[in-house]
């Protein structure tokens, strides 16, 4: 796991510490998160990694495990 996994890991930790982040790779498609968990997760990514995610990027693809958002502020830091 790298840097950005392990900040993102916390993030997540933060809202809902029951939940095995590292594990779960659908995390939009199991409902696990939902919409008001995805805005607040947005809030603090951008605000953690200095990024701007815009609607471009708010697809479920992103946002379905700790390796996706990973990739995706990665991209953004680009």
């Amino acid at each position: 796991m790298n840097e950005i996994e392990s900040k993102i890991i916390k993030i997540l930790m933060d809202q809902d510490d029951s939940i095995n982040y590292a594990e779960e790779k659908h995390l939009i498609d199991n409902r696990i998160l939902d919409s008001f968990a995805i805005i607040s997760l947005v809030s603090e990514l951008e605000e953690e990694f200095d990024i701007r995610i815009t609607a471009v990027e708010m697809v479920p693809e992103n946002f379905n495990s700790v390796e996706a958002m990973a990739a995706m502020v990665q991209k953004l830091q680009g």
